[in-house]
């Protein structure tokens, strides 16, 4: 019985830091509409920044904790709300959430910049090997500190809300916005205070966790844990959302004091994920509908004509530059062309379709690792097997989702791909002891492609083939359903679309895209790991597509080329770690209020030059003729 109170009361422990990290988030989320999904992101960085004061450059813990909690945490936050996303309220639900993603990559690339993880960084607890008793147990005093802090989180977000003047405002901000402020009620001055509440929390959450691990993606991962309590509390209250965080935080607990020892952390790794999961299905869909959906004029798709040409030019430059380059520079291209064809799985579903997916990476690694499973890669039978299973595997992940969309969606598919990462690529019998495995390329039609210049020209053939057919789908009938279902759902349940067959055809579609790329990816490196498809790489090619263009071909060649040169770049500037997260990232933040990205550049530029040839044709002076006019229609 005293084990079981000892891991209750750990439990209980780890849950009061998800009640913190999630009370942070919901308030934000009710104040301002805006769900951070950099909020693990800024815990970290602020939890690294009191390590550098206090073991760093040995300030008292004392100060270096008022420092980062009362003085650069709320100044943070308003500077985050004031400058990146104020602009953002009223536009796309979508472009909101890229945002974020993109604050996301600018804090993790910069603080890896900044604290080189090569390096070894440790956070000790504040009151190392002191103890107190209470009914038996004994708790060390980091743990009688946190669970007091938990409490007092929720004592003081009760009084500031229900007391205060101002918390009363950011209530009625949550509740009517538009009366809100014609009461007078200050809604720019409020979105900063919740801003800077929503930070300090985050601050707070990152801190107390810094002592179990002190490396910058597990950081960030477990600060996102506390989503899963959040979305428990349906993003609105605050005692349902601890009420979250302490069945998360005893459940893992309770995991490893009777789970089997081989599996404890695997099951760790995924109770968070599997409980957002659920969590999300089983909220009745009229509570998933938040918000209203802002309308983006998607730009006019390329004519065939257009389209050949295009993707004969991919074809023409693959080749050129295949005689070019050598070595590296080969497989820089290959990669290129390939994150081009991922991109372009998210052209598809999210562009046209405007269904989010976070997790088109783990479907890139499924490909990889289904031509590894048939001969070696060697078989174009694994390229069938990749692009079936990849598609199997989309459909089975949409079925449970069918009824979410925008943030919620993201949040299911964001939790597939933290599951696969954490659960799944882990696994030594998926990637064996070594942590990688070799694929080989396919033999077509007996050309076995042994180089990386042969290949390189495959890819880009393969690339060409799939422009060729995104643009034909968006012409035909099925690219007009999914332009209508991303514009209004209800009108096409309305005139008698199915939504629940389009979705599952596009999710199948995109997963099966995104399975061939990663066939193709795993012969052009020969061999992949675990390492390669972690989750913070599908918010990155997200965040690309978004700022290439989501809607338009080219935003999907654009990113691809980006996302493989940029690390090239970055090579030249080592005092940057992530140059490509970082730069995708700023450019996200910077101009993600457009809606379809750099790549309406190309599209003005078509546009602009087809107005200006009709012009002229019709500026051109008529040919005489010697028959007489038509008579009038008016006259007779």
């Amino acid at each position: 019985m005293s084990e079981f109170i000892s891991l209750v009361i750990a439990g209980i422990v780890t849950g009061s830091i998800y009640a913190v990290s999630a009370s942070g988030l919901v308030v934000t989320y009710n104040t301002t509409g805006i769900f951070n999904f950099a909020h693990g992101a800024l815990g970290m960085g602020l939890a690294y920044l009191f390590w550098q004061l206090w073991q760093g450059w040995h300030w008292p813990v004392l100060l270096a904790l008022a420092v980062v909690l009362l003085v650069v945490a709320p100044i943070l936050g308003a500077v985050v709300e004031r400058v990146v996303m104020r602009p953002l309220y009223g536009v796309s639900p979508n472009i909101r959430l890229a945002v974020t993603l993109g604050l996301l990559l600018v804090l993790v690339a910069g603080a890896s910049s900044i604290w080189n993880q090569a390096n070894v960084y440790v956070m000790p607890e504040f009151f190392n090997g002191h103890q107190v008793s209470l009914g038996g147990v004994n708790l060390s005093y980091e743990q009688v500190i946190t669970i007091a802090i938990a409490v007092g989180a929720a004592v003081f977000l009760r009084l500031f809300f229900k007391r205060t003047r101002t918390g009363v405002a950011m209530r009625a901000v949550v509740d009517d916005p538009e009366l809100a402020r014609l009461a007078g009620a200050p809604s720019g001055r409020i979105a900063s205070y919740a801003w800077m509440i929503g930070v300090m929390f985050a601050g707070v959450a990152g801190i107390l966790l810094a002592p179990t691990t002190m490396v910058i993606i597990q950081l960030t991962e477990l600060v996102i844990v506390g989503y899963a309590a959040a979305v428990v509390g349906r993003l609105r209250s605050i005692p349902l959302t601890f009420l979250g965080a302490m069945i998360l935080g005893i459940a893992n607990s309770l995991v490893v004091g009777y789970g089997p020892a081989s599996d404890v952390s695997d099951i760790q790794a995924a109770l968070p994920m599997v409980l957002l999961f659920l969590v999300l299905l089983f909220i009745p869909e009229v509570r998933l509908t938040v918000g209203r959906v802002v309308r983006v004029r998607s730009p006019r798709p390329p004519g065939a004509k257009s389209t050949l040409f295009g993707a004969g030019l991919v074809i023409v430059i693959v080749v050129i530059l295949s005689t070019v380059l050598s070595g590296s520079n080969l497989l820089t291209m290959g990669n290129a062309l390939v994150l081009a064809m991922l991109a372009l799985s998210l052209t598809l579903l999210s562009g046209y379709a405007g269904q989010i997916s976070l997790c088109q990476y783990t479907f890139l690694g499924l490909g990889a690792l289904s031509m590894h499973w048939v001969d070696g890669g060697g078989s174009v039978l694994g390229v069938l097997l990749a692009v079936s299973l990849c598609a199997a595997v989309g459909a089975v992940l949409a079925l449970p989702t069918l009824r979410l969309r925008g943030l919620y969606l993201a949040l299911a598919t964001l939790a597939f791909a933290v599951l696969m990462d954490n659960v799944f690529f882990t696994s030594n019998s998926i990637f064996g002891s070594s942590g990688a495995v070799t694929v080989g390329r396919p033999d077509i039609f007996g050309l076995r492609f042994a180089t990386n210049r042969s290949f390189d020209i495959l890819i880009g053939i393969v690339l060409a083939l799939c422009l060729i057919g995104v643009s034909a789908l968006r012409r035909g009938p099925f690219g007009r359903r999914l332009v209508a279902m991303s514009d209004s759902p209800a009108a096409c349940s309305t005139v008698g679309l199915s939504l629940t067959v389009t979705k599952l055809a596009v999710f199948s579609l995109s997963a099966g895209l995104a399975g061939l790329a990663g066939a193709l990816y795993g012969g052009l490196s020969t061999s992949v790991g675990a390492s390669q498809f972690q989750f913070l790489y599908s918010i990155l090619i997200f965040a690309g597509v978004t700022l290439g263009g989501m809607s338009v071909l080219t935003g999907a060649v654009s990113t691809g080329v980006f996302i493989a040169v940029l690390p090239v770049i970055g090579t030249h500037i080592p005092q940057l770690n992530d140059f490509s997260q970082l730069l995708i990232g700023v450019g996200i933040v910077a101009v993600g209020r457009n809606p379809n990205g750099i790549g309406k550049v190309f599209i003005d530029v078509s546009d602009y030059l087809e107005r200006r040839r009709s012009r002229l044709q019709h500026e051109s002076p008529e040919i005489e003729s010697d028959q007489p006019p038509a008579p009038s229609a008016a006259l007779g």
